[in-house]
């Protein structure tokens, strides 16, 4: 017998954004003496932590921003807004999947995009 999980909505999220919720998140349990965080949720919180750069409104500009460009879409908007790549080869790695490559000058129009918020 297999169980399915139905998946109920998807947002998509800057590592900004989820630190803010995963420190909601951690003050939520702190409050509660009886609850501890589980293993995964402390794991959760030392990504963002170490990861994290920009605050939430600041990351969601940049992703905006990106949007804006004609071959980035949403998902990969955020993608890039998370990783950050600093060069040409980088940013490849993010456009693997996509059925299409992108020219010199639109991966440098993405770059400089990037560069504002590095």
């Amino acid at each position: 017998m297999t169980i399915f999980k139905e998946k109920l909505e998807e947002e998509y999220l800057t590592l900004a954004e989820a630190k803010a919720v995963l420190e909601d998140l951690e003050a939520e349990r702190a409050a509660d003496e009886e609850r501890e965080m589980r293993y995964e949720l402390a794991r959760a919180t030392e990504h963002v932590n170490r990861f994290a750069l920009l605050e939430p409104e600041e990351a969601q500009e940049f992703v905006d921003q990106l949007m804006e460009l004609e071959k980035v879409d949403e998902p990969t908007a955020y993608k890039i807004a998370n990783l950050r790549p600093l060069d040409r080869d980088e940013l490849r790695a993010v456009f693997a999947q996509e059925r299409y490559s992108l020219s010199g000058d639109e991966l440098d129009e993405i770059l400089n995009v990037v560069k504002q918020y590095a």
